[in-house]
């Protein structure tokens, strides 16, 4: 489960945003998929206190992610995909180290999360139009990356949970590991109004995200790992379809794709 879990759920929501462009994978990224393997894993060593105690905690973890998500999205408009990472992660990790220290209780880190998913989506810069989305396919090292990035982060994680408690492991399990790697490249290959764009879906994918931790923190202690976690997992893929739909509205409702769109459209790796 450690080593492959959470890695094939990231390689499975990188080829799904290939394949429907960057705001689908803003919003697929903002799943879960990293968090809540190491949330669950953690449950099942540790047992439901321990485990319920970390999800609480990966709510305020979200509010890390939300500032990686702007700091990102204002960096990628002056450096490099390597620049724009090292100043993110150094504001997320500032961020983590702090709300570790905080202890809330999970329906106020739950509003928490939600006016700072506000905040963030209206911080970040606006989504300039740019060329099209680069129509080349991601070098062969790409999905093996993503992977083993996620497996490194969930080993960690897991392994040092009894040593830095619940507290640290939960504000730990949400870190940008996914969203870096998508960031990372959309930077690369399409610039900065492909990066802007891709985490503009982040903020609104964060809330069926919230709702999973706080079913996880408040379940977990009365009905086990496993049925809170498929409880927690059939609400929050019901919220991230209701997101998914309104962007994809929202760019049926856009102006009519280029000529260079609609040939990236059909180029596009499924």
């Amino acid at each position: 489960m450690k080593l492959l879990l959470a890695p094939l759920l990231v390689a499975g929501s990188s080829l799904a945003g290939r394949r429907w462009g960057p705001p689908v994978a803003g919003v697929l990224v903002a799943l879960p998929i990293v968090a809540g393997p190491i949330l669950l894993i953690t449950c099942l060593e540790h047992g439901p206190r321990f485990g319920a105690q970390a999800a609480a905690s990966s709510l305020l973890g979200l509010v890390s992610l939300l500032l990686f998500v702007v700091v990102f999205g204002h960096a990628a408009r002056r450096l490099r995909w390597p620049g724009a990472l090292a100043v993110s992660w150094a504001a997320c990790l500032a961020a983590d180290a702090g709300l570790a220290q905080v202890s809330l209780p999970p329906y106020v880190s739950v509003a928490l999360v939600l006016v700072s998913a506000w905040l963030a989506a209206r911080a970040l810069p606006r989504a300039e139009p740019g060329p099209a989305p680069s129509a080349a396919r991601p070098p062969w090292w790409d999905l093996p990356a993503r992977a083993v990035a996620t497996g490194a982060l969930v080993l960690v994680v897991t392994g040092a949970a009894s040593a830095i408690g619940p507290a640290a492991t939960g504000v730990l399990a949400p870190f940008p590991i996914a969203t870096s790697v998508v960031a990372a490249f959309a930077l690369a290959r399409d610039g900065a109004p492909g990066a802007v764009r891709m985490l503009r879906g982040v903020p609104g994918g964060l809330v069926g995200f919230a709702v999973f931790c706080l079913m996880v923190a408040l379940l977990v202690p009365r009905l086990g790992a496993y049925p809170a976690f498929g409880a927690a997992l059939a609400v929050n893929l019901a919220v991230q379809a209701v997101a998914l739909r309104a962007v994809r509205t929202r760019r049926a409702a856009g102006p009519a794709p280029s000529p260079e769109h609609q040939t990236f459209t059909r180029a596009a790796p499924s």
